[in-house]
């Protein structure tokens, strides 16, 4: 069975601080799963900014249909990474999800896990 190259890739779980700009995550085109607080969002862009500790993303909700916002909520994304000339990245949402409750240390614990994980058995 032929694969198709335009066929949308699983978003790889990263941390704001993975962002940086020496990552290996920080590639345009990059499928990306992010998670932080809703910082600010504005209506009339579509763009909103999610913070964890100091470090912040931008993201692009156009795609995101009847979704509602609520600043100082938790909120996980899963889109592409757009990088844009001044070197600014910003993610573009095809799906956003309200996370509140979420225990971040927990999650961030897991995510160590299964880097883990896929360091000792994926490099088979």
């Amino acid at each position: 069975m032929a694969t198709c190259s335009s066929a949308i890739k699983p978003g790889i779980l990263v941390t704001l601080q993975d962002l940086h700009t020496t990552s290996p995550f920080l590639k345009n085109g990059a499928s990306l799963r992010v998670v932080g607080k809703l910082q600010d969002f504005s209506v009339e862009i579509a763009v909103a900014v999610i913070v964890d500790g100091s470090y912040n993303l931008k993201i692009d909700t156009q795609h995101l249909r009847n979704f509602s916002f609520r600043v100082g909520s938790i909120y996980q994304f899963i889109g592409e990474l757009l990088i844009k000339p001044d070197t600014e990245a910003v993610l573009q949402a095809r799906i956003g999800r309200n996370v509140d409750g979420i225990d971040l240390n927990l999650y961030y614990q897991s995510l160590q896990l299964l880097r883990r994980f896929q360091g000792e058995h994926m490099s088979d």
